[in-house]
């Protein structure tokens, strides 16, 4: 046991290398809150939360939600199954603030117990998936340049959802014959989803995500079984709970600790979907390498990755998890194992 646990929080103003844009806003600047927990013996863990307006939350939200979990901290660390049901109970909703307090637990307990956190759950790092690179939504030559920027990785995430998507797909094509994967963010229409399920295919890509609006489940049906593309829900799948409707309608779900609120529930998400055959990955949001080292720490056990997100930043406040060639490295370090650069 310890003496009550010290919360510290600060909202960080990051700026992208380009404007980010998907089919519903555009961004050159984000800002997250970092979060750090001290114990009784001054050993530090950290979280990040990564806010998103969609879900009901900005950095000012997460400061005045993390001011009531405060109340809330276990006194041991190592307490993490109950810390999480406190969270929860003290406040409900506000899931990257809670998801900021879980990573900042899971990292001090790692460095309590000399063992970084995927070790914590018997994972092997090597396992850990490619991970794939964005291309916002921009105009054709933008594209190109994009696409020439991100030689190094092996596999490209499109964003579409905008007027010039077959503008888009067709500049990448100029570029390369990397594969791609598909990401709507929800902006198509049914019949506009369907028209596109033979243009995707016809170049070459090969996992499509959130094609429709998040409620439509009958849609996304409808697209997944006319679509010979592995259709996978984002914005349709919080948490654990959200699983069970989407089975027979989707093949896969995308999971997101600002959306999921814990590493825990995303450990139940994955044990969920694989129970019934669904293809799992992991996201992020624009975020520094803590947050994106949090998620980083489940990716032994999913298919796919997606964790560009401090990759995307003009500078990166942090090293932690890293991108070699795409290929996701996580760190060897206690607890998260990420430090300031």
């Amino acid at each position: 046991m310890t003496d009550r646990l010290r919360l510290e929080a600060e909202i960080l103003s990051l700026r992208t290398k380009h404007p980010f844009r998907i089919a519903r806003h555009e961004h050159h600047e984000v800002r997250t809150v970092l979060v750090r927990l001290r114990d009784g013996d001054d050993l530090e863990g950290w979280g990040e939360a990564a806010p998103q307006v969609y879900y009901g939350e900005t950095p000012e939200t997460v400061l005045a939600a993390l001011n009531l979990y405060a109340t809330a901290l276990p006194e041991d660390p190592l307490d993490l199954e109950e810390a999480e049901r406190r969270l929860a109970t003290v406040l409900a909703g506000n899931p990257s603030a809670r998801a900021a307090l879980s990573a900042a637990l899971h990292d001090l307990a790692g460095k309590r117990l000399g063992a970084p956190v995927h070790r914590l759950w018997g994972l092997d790092p090597m396992k850990a998936p490619i991970s794939t690179f964005t291309i916002g939504i921009d105009t054709a030559d933008r594209i190109r340049m994009k696409v020439r920027e991100a030689e190094e990785y092996p596999v490209l995430k499109v964003k579409l959802g905008a007027a010039n998507d077959l503008e888009i797909l067709q500049a990448i094509r100029d570029e390369t014959d990397k594969e791609l994967r598909v990401d709507a963010n929800g902006g198509w229409t049914r019949k506009q989803a369907i028209r596109m399920l033979p243009v995707l295919e016809d170049h070459g890509v090969t996992v499509l995500e959130q094609p429709l609006p998040p409620k439509d489940l009958d849609g996304l049906a409808e697209v997944s079984r006319r679509s010979p593309i592995p259709v996978i829900v984002d914005e349709s799948c919080l948490v654990a709970a959200d699983i069970p409707p989407l089975v027979g309608r989707v093949d896969g779900i995308n999971i997101k600790l600002a959306k999921c609120g814990s590493l825990r529930e995303a450990l139940r998400m994955i044990e969920i979907a694989h129970a019934h055959h669904l293809m799992v990955m992991v996201g992020c949001m624009v975020e520094t390498s803590v947050g994106i080292t949090a998620a980083a720490q489940i990716t032994p056990l999913v298919d796919i990755a997606d964790l560009d997100g401090a990759a995307l930043l003009a500078h990166d406040p942090f090293v932690g998890a890293t991108l070699e060639g795409g290929q996701l490295r996580l760190p060897r370090g206690p607890g998260l194992g990420v430090s300031k650069r």
